[in-house]
């Protein structure tokens, strides 16, 4: 795997990249550089987070639009005994920690 140095929003980043998938990966790096510098530009919002939120966002719609999203992610299974025994667990550790704080 290659690296490749690349700039977002005038900050640099290192990323890996497959051999012979650079262009591609520029390409990418060009269109979210492209969405976060429009909403920056717009204004309204500040924070490169909610930049780079909205920014990922409007390319999924994009996808979304042209029927080249990715699928669905699966529905979960169902719980089985392993979860149940795993969740009493969890609700056994949050009793002793008390006030102390909750595990999850």
């Amino acid at each position: 795997m290659k690296q490749i140095e690349v700039t977002i929003l005038g900050q640099s980043y290192r990323l890996g990249c497959p051999d012979g998938g650079e262009n591609t990966l520029l390409a990418a790096v060009a269109a979210v550089d492209r969405e976060m510098s429009a909403i920056r530009d717009a204004g309204k919002v500040r924070a490169r987070e909610r930049m780079a939120v909205l920014a990922a966002l409007n390319l999924a719609y994009q996808l979304v639009e042209r029927g080249a999203a990715p699928a669905p992610a699966p529905a979960p299974a169902a719980a089985g005994p392993d979860d149940e025994r795993l969740r009493a667990l969890v609700t056994r550790i949050d009793a002793a920690l008390g006030a102390d704080g909750r595990l999850l």
